[in-house]
């Protein structure tokens, strides 16, 4: 049977915007996530027969949620005995209601599935693969091509943890006050490990895995519609709408092309403004979050009209903050490249000495490539050749390869 453009269109924007209140919503029927998939699933497929004859309706979300609720209690009645046995989430009715700054009979549910996939009980990559699955709607061979494995495996890892939230008992609910911090942690971290892992693709072919990135994205516009009132949520939106408002330049055919490089005036002006925004309101919390402050350090990146405009020594004091917040090597390795832009690079690579017995950074690809340049720039040719084979060595996306060797290969043959 053919099916109608504009219904596959609809389905598909449907799919994309509506995946996790739909499902969110028919978790509370079943109790179970695999039951409940398998209802969402069955009213889009029902979608497809109906919306033809019948009209796209005026609001897809709300059908095919009345459509897989239903399906789910006609699921339930004729199979009680699975209801009965195999229960994967807890619904907690014992918990006193959580406002977040709105009527609580409008507490959304997607925010019980987001953190319940987010929970800190679980492992931080199991964490990631529920949200990709049951949150952004991933398949599972999806998900698996975003962990770089197979997808039995990938499978095998969902059933188990999905097994942990029934072991661990873990709650289908929003947090209560004296957990929110512990789990919106948890929650952001998630979303930002989600948008990084497709900004910059660990291995294979592409530098920008964009699925990862726009689901990112959704995860973080999600989140700050469900609470807007909260600085870290505003901090990692604007973190990730500037970092994504240069994603047009960072490819040109084909190559990678560094910040330096990137030609400013293709850069999504409409985003940076929205993100600047929103990096001011975060910076109003106290004290900001680390999300706020790597958007403040974006901020300086895409307001800058130049490279050689760009205000460096401001850079620096960010991260400086951002180590007392979150010491972490990384964190550590961008202050130090910035200090080589701010002061030169011989005293970016003094700030990078320190870090060479750093345990984290001995497999990360970027710490070789920092010492590489920052060597070349000095004059230390042999150095920065070495520094380049190291960093190739570490990198499995395709695309870096191609630009550390071309970097490697204008350094001219060994002497």
């Amino acid at each position: 049977m053919a099916i109608d453009p504009a219904v596959a269109q609809a389905i598909a924007d449907a799919h994309r915007t509506e995946w996790a209140f739909v499902l969110a919503a028919t978790v509370r029927v079943t109790a179970d996530l695999d039951l409940a998939e398998e209802c969402v699933q069955a009213a889009f497929a029902k979608a497809l027969v109906a919306w033809g004859p019948g009209g796209i309706p005026a609001r897809p979300g709300a059908w095919l949620t009345t459509t897989a609720r239903n399906v789910a209690r006609d699921q339930l009645r004729r199979e009680t005995v699975l209801r009965r046995h195999l229960p994967l989430l807890v619904e907690d009715d014992t918990a006193p209601p959580f406002v977040w700054g709105r009527p609580p009979e409008i507490e959304d549910d997607r925010l019980r599935l987001i953190f319940t996939c987010c929970h800190p009980a679980l492992a931080v990559a199991t964490q990631v693969a529920l949200t990709l699955r049951f949150v952004c709607g991933l398949t599972t061979a999806e998900v698996a091509r975003a962990f770089l494995v197979s997808e039995p495996t990938m499978a095998a890892r969902l059933t188990r943890a999905k097994k942990k939230i029934t072991q661990a008992r873990i709650p289908y609910r929003t947090p209560t006050l004296d957990e929110l911090a512990d789990r919106t942690t948890a929650v952001l971290q998630v979303v930002h490990l989600v948008f990084t892992t497709g900004h910059a693709s660990p291995g294979g072919e592409e530098l920008v895995r964009d699925d990862l990135v726009d689901q990112g994205l959704l995860l973080a516009r999600m989140l700050f519609d469900l609470l807007p009132s909260d600085a870290g949520v505003a901090g990692l939106l604007a973190l990730l709408v500037l970092t994504d408002a240069r994603r047009a330049t960072r490819l040109v055919d084909g190559r990678l092309v560094l910040l330096a490089d990137q030609d400013r005036s293709a850069w999504d002006r409409d985003a940076i403004a929205e993100g600047t925004g929103l990096a001011k309101t975060a910076l109003e919390g106290s004290p900001p979050s680390i999300y706020a402050l790597m958007a403040a350090i974006a901020c300086i990146h895409d307001n800058s009209p130049s490279w050689e405009a760009t205000d460096f020594t401001a850079i620096v004091g960010h991260y400086d903050t951002l180590m007392a917040a979150w010491p972490s090597p990384v964190v550590a390795l961008n202050r130090a490249v910035a200090i080589g832009f701010a002061q030169g690079p011989a005293a970016g690579l003094g700030a990078l000495e320190p870090l060479a017995s750093e345990p984290l950074l001995a497999s990360y690809p970027y710490f070789p490539a920092a010492r590489a340049d920052f060597s070349r720039r000095v004059g230390d040719v042999r150095a920065a050749r070495l520094f380049y084979e190291e960093a190739l060595m570490l990198t499995a996306n395709e695309v870096e390869r191609a630009h550390l060797e071309q970097q490697l290969a204008q350094l001219g043959v060994r002497s």
